[in-house]
């Protein structure tokens, strides 16, 4: 077991410990399990908890009546009467039945890992998408332990693990909270329905949509923001955004692309989360290029890269063309950036604040979009034609041929097949009116 206490001088309304089991025959190392509780106390922090300790048992299994074992129930709840704490978050996720009975031993508002995150997303929504999302999510995730939240009830009104449904909808029965969330997911559909029409308008322009993944807190806003000069919060906390944003970012050809910034990842995210998230992530699954942003100064950079890779293969986006952005490379000494940050794939480092940099990456993301050169021949009436060939490829040359355009352009290989498909209609077409005139 180990303990690590903070000041306890604050006026803040929730005051709790951390608490952390750690499987002793799980395959998971003990930097692992010290960054997630070091991240829980990042989460707790997020959501306006004032954390006055934490604690930590290694057990073989999980005790199925309050998780951690009886005697550490029992020092538990010394420490909070000492301390005046009046919440206990957990680092793993509760059943109904382990919340019920750590409320009975302790006495104070039981937390998990999942409602904690829930409650931050909660704070954090401001769209009527974001909104349904999260409120989708917590009803989703309350609904089968709602027996387990027995004191808690009485304690709700602004505290943590409460936010977006709110008092009076917990109070209510299974079928009354059912129902709502059937409304909740029709609502969802039509927004998520709008969202696909918007999808294929970008797509029939030929505008390139770029994605910005990554883990929480890795500088995705920032780069939104410098990239594109979007007027989007950031700041260095978790989840300090959580509504994609979309900004239009001219590449160095002049070519302007879509770029969304998408919800940050984070370890053990909530399944129902995840859920209610489908369509705001989807973004980066209809993307043509994802940029997947590593905080290259964080000692986890590689578990937090696998739990991006984890998400977008949840997604079906794994196989997507992608470029890795090794971000806050500023933070690093240089004579630890090459053993640090070598990786498989294409991948730029960068600092978020460079111009030079940035410019390198505008280069980088115009590089992965546009292919080799190809030659294309258009008739010289068809003005919609040439439109959409200056709309997809970056166009290096024309010139006039006859009653034709020639046009060597680079595209990539997805839309020179676009491209040839619609010249080849056109010569279909224009094959039919010939010999309809001959007839």
């Amino acid at each position: 077991m180990s303990m690590t206490a903070y000041d306890t001088n604050s006026s803040v309304k929730d005051r709790a410990i951390l608490v952390s089991l750690v499987s002793t025959v799980q395959k998971r190392s003990e930097a692992m399990a010290e960054y997630s509780l070091a991240e829980l106390v990042s989460l707790a922090e997020t959501a306006g908890v004032q954390v006055l300790e934490t604690m930590r048992q290694n057990k073989d299994t999980p005790d199925a009546r309050w998780l951690i074992g009886k005697g550490k129930v029992e020092e538990l709840k010394a420490r909070l009467d000492e301390l005046g704490a009046n919440t206990a978050i957990f680092d793993q996720e509760l059943s109904g039945a382990q919340v019920r009975n750590l409320e009975e031993a302790l006495d104070v508002k039981i937390i998990d890992r999942t409602q904690l995150i829930l409650d931050i997303f909660a704070q954090r929504a401001k769209t009527r998408e974001g909104i349904i999302q999260v409120e989708l999510a917590q009803l989703s995730y309350l609904l089968p332990r709602l027996s387990g939240h027995g004191k808690n009830l009485s304690r709700l009104g602004g505290g943590i693990g409460t936010r977006g449904p709110g008092e009076t909808k917990l109070e209510t029965d299974r079928r009354h909270i059912r129902g709502r969330i059937t409304d909740l997911k029709a609502a969802l559909s039509e927004v998520v329905r709008h969202r696909v029409l918007h999808r294929e308008r970008r797509k029939k322009t030929g505008v390139f949509q770029v994605a910005l993944v990554g883990y929480t807190n890795a500088g995705k806003s920032t780069l939104l923001k410098r990239l594109t000069d979007a007027d989007v919060y950031v700041e260095n906390q978790l989840f300090a955004t959580l509504d994609p944003t979309s900004r239009t970012m001219e590449l160095p050809s002049g070519k302007e692309i879509v770029l969304t910034d998408t919800v940050g990842f984070i370890q053990n995210l909530p399944h129902d989360l995840i859920a209610a998230f489908r369509a705001t992530l989807e973004e980066a699954n209809e993307a043509d290029l994802i940029l997947h942003v590593v905080d290259s100064s964080s000692d986890m950079r590689s578990e937090q890269m696998r739990v991006v890779d984890e998400v977008l293969e949840e997604l079906g986006a794994s196989g997507k063309e992608r470029l890795t952005v090794f971000n806050k490379i500023d933070l690093i000494p240089d004579s630890e950036r090459v053993d640090l940050l070598t990786t498989g794939g294409d991948f730029i480092r960068i600092n978020a604040y460079s111009d030079t940099d940035l410019e390198r990456l505008r280069n980088a993301i115009q590089e992965k979009l546009m292919g080799d050169s190809k030659t294309f021949r258009v008739p010289a009436d068809k003005g919609d034609v040439i439109s959409l060939v200056y709309r997809i490829g970056d166009v290096v040359s024309n010139e006039v041929d006859g009653d034709e355009m020639r046009f060597e352009v680079r595209v990539n290989k997805d839309d020179y097949a676009k491209l040839g498909y619609l010249l080849a209609a056109y010569d279909e077409a224009k094959q039919g009116d010939q010999h309809r005139g001959e007839s």
